[in-house]
């Protein structure tokens, strides 16, 4: 697949993977600080960027050959999907995908990779923006330290 450029004035662009896993909700925190300790995820102005859904459900049914014992219906596990982006550079790839593999506490953990493009902002653009949150009287959402 051949990504777009998207030439214009108003962001840039960068070829990459999203990368998005599946894990039990109180495993993310432990497979985050193994990604993060392999790349920043630098996105713009900020790093460690990253997205978790709210809990879904996940199902398999383990086949015979595996750890787990065969199973006859599928199971159902409470999980959330963990997605970022990185660059596209093999070596950093390889490690964090190899990072999640040791934190993940499955023995074949869910893991997509896929040929992505990211949007970067100019920065300096569109400061007086009405919707940007720096300009609001009232922000709900934003944490405390980031207001100003």
């Amino acid at each position: 697949m051949t990504l777009p450029k998207l030439d214009n004035d108003r962001f840039t662009t960068e070829a990459g993977y999203l990368v998005t896993t599946q894990t039990p909700e109180v495993c993310v925190e432990v497979i985050m600080k193994a990604v993060v300790a392999c790349h920043d995820l630098k996105y713009g102005d900020y790093d460690q960027v990253a997205f978790r859904t709210s809990p879904g459900v996940q199902q398999f049914r383990s086949l015979p050959g595996g750890r787990n014992a065969p199973t006859e219906k599928a199971v159902t596990i409470p999980c959330v999907e963990l997605s970022f982006f990185l660059p596209a550079n093999e070596t950093v790839v390889t490690a964090v995908l190899k990072a999640i593999y040791d934190a993940h506490p499955y023995e074949e953990p869910v893991i997509f990779v896929k040929e992505s493009l990211r949007t970067l902002h100019i920065s300096g653009l569109d400061e007086d923006n009405p919707n940007r949150y720096w300009n609001w009287d009232e922000d709900p959402w934003t944490p405390e330290q980031n207001r100003g």
